[in-house]
This record gives structure tokens, C-alpha cells and sequence, in this order.
């Protein structure tokens, strides 16, 4: 229904928390009370760097938000509203970080988050004995914010984790490979026309303007290797097209109509490269 154009992409920090008690596991009920649970120490670490009451993150993983970033998103929020929060498939009465739309966009884009995507030291439930395990191992993704250097905040977070273990337990935390996000450079006034027209021409609205939660290092790379380029970063992906899930798709209405808004500002930065030619040749008189 609209052309959307992504401004922004958080960075990423993935890596694995190695909480271990013992050199191997022990029956629960002669070392309970007397070794500490693995899980817990965890829990108590996770908390250095994120408060399990709200979720807010360690200070070192925020940056400032450009104002400029708060007010596209503002429009952003007046135009997706609830559909922000009801693309999910919640489960039961689960409720959103926060009720306010505004919020939630700048904290997708713009704030740090932390997901627990794998744990270790733990068999299935159904193969469960009573033991006390001699350590948990969880995978960590921390997403950041698009203009903080992933490779700088790295070792931050590690020693945060890492310091004065509790009881102490060996604790590691194995960073991965981090990468920095990307921020669009602003705009020139011949880009903001032609997606204005373009737009306008195929979706009868204007465009907008949004950052994106998740991480393409491929954008840095281009934005570093090419400082003084204008990017238009689109896709025919909508809030129901389940990105990576079982049931994937593109609707195939709104790739026509995205492909013809790609054509036009192609076009639109073909003629401004001939008017400048044409402009060059007659300051020089040829």
C-alpha cells in the first residue's frame, strides 16, 4: 500500500555464556544446597547487562537518537498503528513492551535488544534426570544500534560479564563476530523528489521512512566503501510475508508496483547525471 524505504539496520553481537560449577554433573540431592545451580549464576549475570523487570539493556549498547529519525517514525507510528504490535502471533495474553506505538518502532530500530536464541548443558525434558548439571551454556544475540561500533562495545560487554564471577564459578562469554549497523547518509533533494514522485505515481501515497531491526553487514560495507553514494533500500516484503518462516511470501501486486518505483528513480538519477553533464559543458564553453 505504500512505498517504504529503510533508513537504518542495528548492528549485532552474538556470543556464547559459559557458566560452569563442577567438572561433572552431581545427583541433585546430595550437592543441593551446597552447589550452586549453573542456571541461576546465569540468571544472575544476564542481569549485569539486562534487567529482567522491563528489559532495559547496559548504558554502553544505547546511543543518542537523531531527531530526525524520531520524527519520520512518528509519521511512521500515525500511519501503521496498531499493526505494529498485531503482526505477531502473541501467545495468549502476552502483552508488547510498551503500549506506545512511537516507542516501540524507535526501540526496534534504534534500541538495543538481547534474545536468547539457544541454551546448552541442558538434555530434552523427557530425557531429564535428577542431577545437577555442571554448567549452562546460553547463545546470545544482542542487536545495536545502527551507529555504535559493534567491534568497540564488544569487549565492553564481555568484561561486564565476565567480572567478579558470583560464588566464583567459571564464567566465559565467547564473543562471535560483530557487526556494526548502518545509517543511511541524508538525503539529497533530487533523491527526496524523485521517491516523492514515484511513489506517488505508483501507490498514490508518499513514501516512507523507517529504520529496521535486523542486520545486513553487506549495507555497512557499501556505506564505508562508497561515503558519498544515496541509497534507496527497499523490498516487497509486508507485515504478514513472515521473513525466513515455513510460509514466506511476496505479494506479487506490490513487486510490480516496486519494481516501477525502482525504474523511476533510476531514471530520475540518469537525467540528473546528463543535466550535470549538460551543465559542465556550457560553464566550459564547448
Amino acid at each position: 500500500e505504500q512505498l517504504w524505504i529503510t533508513n537504518s539496520l542495528r548492528g549485532l553481537l552474538p556470543g556464547v555464556l559459559d557458566v560452569r560449577v563442577l567438572r561433572e554433573g552431581q545427583h541433585s540431592g546430595a550437592a543441593g544446597g551446597i552447589v550452586p545451580s549453573s542456571f541461576r549464576l546465569l540468571r544472575q549475570v544476564l542481569e549485569r547487562i539486562e534487567r529482567a523487570d522491563d528489559g532495559t539493556l547496559h548504558p554502553a549498547l544505547s546511543v543518542p537518537v537523531p531527531d530526525a529519525v524520531v520524527a519520520e517514525l512518528h509519521a511512521v507510528a500515525n500511519t501503521l498503528g496498531r499493526s505494529v504490535i498485531d503482526r505477531f502471533p502473541w501467545a495468549g495474553d502476552t502483552q508488547p513492551q510498551s503500549d506506545d506505538i512511537v516507542k516501540l518502532l524507535l526501540d526496534n530500530a534504534w534500541g538495543p535488544s538481547l534474545a536468547t536464541v539457544g541454551f546448552g548443558g541442558a538434555p530434552e525434558i523427557g530425557q531429564a534426570g535428577n542431577t545437577l548439571r555442571p554448567g549452562t551454556q546460553a547463545k546470545l544475540v544482542i542487536r545495536l544500534p545502527p551507529t555504535l561500533d559493534a567491534e568497540a562495545v564488544a569487549p565492553v560487554i564481555k568484561e561486564v560479564l565476565e567480572r567478579d564471577p558470583p560464588q566464583g564459578a567459571d564464567i566465559t562469554f565467547h564473543v562471535e563476530t560483530p557487526q556494526t549497523g548502518w545509517h543511511a547518509p541524508p538525503r539529497e533533494r533530487w533523491l527526496e523528489r524523485a521517491l516523492e514522485r514515484a511513489s506517488q505515481q505508483w501507490f498514490r501515497r508518499p513514501p516512507m521512512y523507517m529504520g529496521m531491526g535486523g542486520t545486513i553487514p553487506f549495507m555497512k560495507m557499501l556505506g564505508d566503501r562508497y561515503p558519498r553514494v544515496q541509497f534507496m533500500v527497499t523490498g516487497v516484503l509486508g507485515p504478514a510475508s513472515n521473513a525466513h518462516g515455513p510460509n514466506e511470501f511476496l505479494e506479487l501486486a506490490t513487486a510490480e508496483r516496486l519494481t516501477g518505483c525502482v525504474a523511476d528513480v533510476l531514471a530520475a538519477h540518469a537525467r540528473r547525471d546528463r543535466d550535470n553533464v549538460s551543465a559542465d559543458t556550457t560553464a566550459s564553453g564547448e
